[in-house]
This record gives C-alpha cells, structure tokens and sequence, in this order.
C-alpha cells in the first residue's frame, strides 16, 4: 500500500507573482488611457465656455452695435456680458480680445491648473471669433483645430 500524499490548497509563489505582473501590466496601460479621457472630458468646459461668449456677444452686439471689450466681459448684462473668467467647472481661463472699432472679436480659452488640465499638452489653447471660425493650437503652436473641437 502507497502513503497517500495530501497535495497543499492554495496558491503558489508563482501564481501569486503571475497575477502581479498581469495586474501591473494592465493598471500600466489603464492609467494613462484613464487620464487622456478625462483631458478629452474636460475639453467640453472650454468649449461650452468658449459658445457661451459667442452667445454673449452676440446679443451685446445687437444692443450696442459693437462686440464687448475685455473690460465688459465680466460686468452684468446689458451693460456687458456677465460672463466669469473661468469656465464653469474652472478648467479653462476665458478672455476676449475686441478689435479696436469693436467690429471682431476673439474668445480664447486657456487650460488651467485646475485637476491637471494645464497637462493637456495636445489641446492648450481654443479659441472661437465673431465668424464662427473655431481654433486651437497645441503646446508647439501647431493647429489642433480638429482634435480640440470634436
């Protein structure tokens, strides 16, 4: 008769260390997936921002024939645009730039430091002008216009 050889429940050193390493691998490639979403997410405040100026504008324009200057920007309406200098959830900085017969305009969007917005790299400045025309440059100055405004 052989001795029966009771086999030890549980996992070994090598299984453990195995799923470690899947786990490392996976939260390696999650973690910065995770972060380029939530700079796309955030992206949505400088544009919603960016439309509410426009909005503005526009509707100072038809009372004053002429488009805000950036001393107008944040008092109240009609008297100017009633708008804050950051976006609503404070990951852009908002300015606008008037020409000097008050004929044109550029609203631009700034990324902050707010939740590491100011990382975002790909998309740092958007801008929106009287014409409709949407703009954005990256950290380089190279036109993103269709990254950022998607």
């Amino acid at each position: 008769m052989q001795p029966v050889r009771h086999r030890a429940r549980g996992f070994t050193i090598a299984e453990i260390l195995t799923a470690l390493i899947v786990i490392t691998v996976l939260v390696a490639l999650a973690v910065p997936m995770w972060r380029t979403h939530q700079l796309r997410v955030h992206r949505v405040d400088g544009r919603a921002a960016l439309i509410s100026a426009q909005t503005a504008q526009d509707q100072f324009f038809g009372s004053h024939a002429r488009y805000a200057g950036s001393a107008e920007v944040s008092a109240p309406a009609p008297a100017g645009l009633g708008l804050a200098p950051v976006s609503e959830h404070g990951f852009y900085r908002i300015e606008v730039s008037t020409s000097a017969d008050g004929l044109a305009y550029v609203a631009t969007a700034r990324a902050t430091g707010a939740q590491g917005q100011s990382s975002d790299a790909r998309c740092v400045e958007m801008s929106l002008d009287q014409n409709g025309r949407r703009r954005a440059i990256d950290a380089d100055g190279a036109d993103r216009s269709a990254d950022c405004w998607r």
